[in-house]
């Protein structure tokens, strides 16, 4: 009876030990595993490209593909992934700030220049009076679209109308052009229903349009809309996290940046 019982207790603490041994590298799984909100151009390219890099260093990227501006931050707020790469700072400060919530930027990578474009005008001096320009319809790029076309000299803004300019901001419109408010994803596929549209680069990359080379006016390099890996507030300094940011700013992706956007549709910041 005691043989038996001994033999008993043997085989459940072996069992136990799997279980834990079990746990422990579900647990080791999960604590190497990065999930990584992303559209897909070019932020899911670049992020493909360092895949096998955080590998080596024990990080499973996983890249999830989101096709619009509000999922990637819905998820990551709601716990669904650990980080998203789609977004500039403004249009983040600007997220939290409608929807309470606290996301924060882990690290800048790049800049896509926004531009005006028209399949039926080749310069801005040919868009006649009385034309609709497409702008987009979420907060932050709404101004930035507006801001855009008054640095062209298209527009003239209030002089407190901020990042956030809406049209009942516009103090002088002297071609007397209308707006058409469109969400951003869908502005590429309206171009040929408008006389001229507002394209931020994410969207207007996988439309193949460059903006240095399609564009009728593009934005500066001096602009404040750096693309930024978000993560909730208090997980920015994570290691898993500061590798993404370390390996996006590699030679590797610097390199793949330079011949797969030659005319700057993409400028990477220190």
């Amino acid at each position: 009876m005691k043989k038996t019982i001994a033999i008993a207790l043997i085989a459940l603490i072996s069992i136990t030990a799997v279980y834990a041994s079990g746990s422990s590298e579900s647990n080791l799984a999960e604590s190497t595993t990065l999930r990584v909100g992303a559209t897909p151009e070019p932020h899911g390219t670049l992020l493909s490209l360092v895949v096998d890099d955080l590998a080596e260093q024990g990080i499973n990227l996983e890249i999830v593909e989101f096709t619009d501006y509000v999922m990637p931050n819905e998820a990551l707020q709601s716990g669904e992934i650990d980080a998203n790469y789609f977004q500039h700072l403004p249009y983040l400060e600007s997220y939290n700030s409608e929807h309470g919530y606290n996301l924060v930027n882990a690290g800048g990578i790049h800049i896509e220049p926004m531009a005006l474009y028209s399949r039926q005008y080749a310069s801005l001096s040919e868009i006649p009076d009385g034309a609709t320009i497409a702008i987009p319809n979420d907060p932050t790029n709404e101004g930035r679209a507006l801001l855009l076309l008054q640095s062209a000299g298209l527009i003239t803004l209030a002089e407190d109308a901020g990042l956030e300019a809406v049209p009942a901001d516009i103090a002088d419109n002297p071609h007397n052009f209308s707006f058409s408010e469109i969400e951003a994803a869908s502005i590429p596929r309206v171009l040929d229903d408008v006389d001229a549209a507002v394209i931020n680069g994410n969207y207007a990359i996988p439309a193949g349009l460059i903006a240095t080379r399609d564009g009728l006016y593009v934005e500066g390099g001096d602009s404040p809309y750096v693309n930024v890996i978000a993560v909730k507030d208090g997980n920015q300094d994570d290691p898993k996290v500061q590798a993404l940011v370390q390996a996006l700013k590699s030679d590797e992706v610097a390199s793949f940046v330079a011949e797969t956007y030659p005319n700057g549709e993409v400028i990477l910041v220190d």
